[in-house]
């Protein structure tokens, strides 16, 4: 088979190496200014560039355009999107081409947080109280009835990019009215303060065959808006936490027709103990939860998916792998060194440490969930004493 996978990030290395395992044809389309990163470059047949990575209909013609001159003298048998940002890429390429896998109405569930919202809420996932900005009665019940604060969200960004906080009626319309014409790429909500933990799976056949949870300890929203570190931390396989959440990820994937993918799909747990839905992706976690996922079950997410994809594409049974149930733990942090000191990090308990400029970032893990949080606060005040820097959150929705 020949995949193409589709990143404008620099990521999914171990997929393209496990495609490339696999025995099938690998195709990277991506990002011009990414052609000098460390690609494996053994596991790539042949690589093709975008100029512009967004993804408005004049690109999508032609990156369509594009795939319509190649697949001339080429068969593409499978298009796979590693990152948030291009899945409606993928999506968009598998209709034009009829090529079988997620099309446009399910991708929207996965990138388009509005539609998260109301199929969620349509199919009973607990969700918070919402609002499209699409209309001035609708927006005025919602700012009249709701508790604030509230968040103002960009409908196609991923994790925290472009959210902003408002804490009145007034301060929600002045900046509803801000965004102009931008006015219907947004959604309100409000705000539901609560632990908020991730549920990394892998799905087949319409049902999740693996799923393992894990707790930020510092939210990407706090880390984007508020210049904190990064942590998160995994739930032992057979608490009531993990129990409740590999149930409520099997029925958001059900609600949104998930078919076979890996995912990331994100909870807050409420002061009163209920779980509601943020929000999820038909992706592998960002931030190196790959990895941390890894170091406590042994799996490897990223190969995982694109075994998954092989079997699919050949029409063969997917068996995932048998799992470890271990604790794990990720701390990570931009740092103010170009290329950060990383000896003073030497215990026994890290299984990883990060290697790239400006930033700074471990795994450990073992056995004890009380061993591990008790590391991640060394780390972090390590960190944040010698290493930490911070950096203002992007905010490519309003350019």
């Amino acid at each position: 088979m020949t995949f193409l996978c589709i990143t404008c990030y620099f990521k999914g290395s171990p997929f393209l190496r496990a495609s490339k395992e696999a025995g099938n044809t690998v195709y990277l389309l991506t990002d011009k200014k990414l052609e000098h990163e460390p690609w494996p470059w053994e596991a790539i047949d042949e690589v093709f560039y975008l100029e512009d990575i967004t993804n408005t209909p004049a690109n999508l013609g032609r990156t369509a355009n594009g795939l319509a001159w190649l697949m001339q003298d080429r068969k593409i048998d499978r298009i796979v999107a590693l990152d948030d940002f291009d899945v409606e890429k993928a999506a968009y390429l598998r209709e034009e081409f009829r090529i079988p896998g997620m099309g446009q109405t399910t991708a929207r569930f996965f990138r388009d947080k509005l539609a998260m919202r109301v199929q969620a809420r349509d199919q009973g996932v607990p969700v918070p109280v919402f609002s499209s900005l699409f209309n001035n009665v609708e927006v005025t019940e919602f700012a009249n009835s709701v508790t604030y604060p509230c968040l103002i969200k960009p409908r196609w960004e991923a994790s925290a990019t472009g959210i902003q906080k408002v804490h009145s009626a007034e301060e929600l319309w002045a900046a509803v009215h801000a965004l102009g014409d931008k006015r219907p790429q947004y959604l309100v909500e409000q705000f539901r303060p609560g632990d908020v933990f991730h549920a990394d799976a892998i799905s087949v056949n319409g049902e999740v065959v693996f799923c393992q949870v894990s707790r930020y300890l510092s939210t990407p929203f706090e880390v984007a808006h508020g210049g904190g570190i990064f942590r998160s931390i995994s739930v032992p396989y057979d608490h009531p936490d993990a129990q409740a959440l590999r149930q409520l990820t099997s029925e958001v994937m059900h609600a949104f027709g998930m078919r076979f993918s890996a995912s990331h799909t994100e909870f807050i747990k409420l002061p009163s103990g209920e779980f509601v839905f943020l929000e999820t992706a038909s992706r592998v976690g960002g931030a190196h939860l790959a990895e941390m996922v890894e170091a406590a079950t042994g799996v490897s997410l990223w190969e995982e998916w694109a075994r998954l994809e092989t079997a699919m594409a050949y029409g063969v049974e997917y068996h995932p792998p048998g799992r470890r149930y271990q604790q794990a733990g990720i701390v990570v942090s931009l740092c103010r060194h170009e290329w950060p000191d990383m000896s003073p990090f030497q215990e026994p308990e890290i299984v990883w440490k990060m290697n790239k400029r400006q930033h700074v970032g471990v795994i450990v893990a073992c056995p004890y969930e009380d061993r591990i949080m008790q590391l991640l606060d060394i780390f972090a005040d390590r960190i944040a004493r010698d290493y930490h820097a911070a950096a203002p959150a992007p905010d490519r929705s309003l350019n």
